[in-house]
């Protein structure tokens, strides 16, 4: 129970460390905050709320995994290698292109609420 247990709370320090020390990360909990506030607002559905919170987790998750990466990136290799690059490279292209979906599926939700 205790190996289960301490998981838990190594996960809890990586997303602490993400949220303290991780521009991109910061950046995403900024504009998560503004689409919740705008969610608050604009009324949103039970359906539309699990959308939100749904995509908000994913980009949170992504953005960890790219972090977890790059720092695995940079512990193999010290010096630059293109392969190193292009890993990378992938990891953000991956964060990339969830937050275009997500700022897609943002307008499919918001913008009919706020110009019908």
């Amino acid at each position: 129970m205790k190996k289960y247990l301490m998981a838990f709370t190594y996960a809890w320090m990586g997303i602490w460390h993400g949220v303290l020390y991780e521009r991109n990360v910061k950046s995403h909990l900024a504009a998560a905050a503004a689409v919740l506030a705008a969610g608050l607002w604009t009324g949103l559905s039970r359906t539309e709320w699990i959308i939100i919170v749904i995509v908000i987790g994913l980009m949170i998750a992504l953005e960890l995994m790219n972090a977890a990466v790059e720092r695995t990136v940079d512990l193999v290799t010290g010096e630059w290698h293109p392969l190193a690059k292009q890993a990378k490279d992938l990891a953000a292209g991956a964060v990339l292109v969830f937050a275009i979906a997500s700022a897609v599926t943002g307008a499919i939700i918001f913008l009919p609420k706020w110009f019908d």
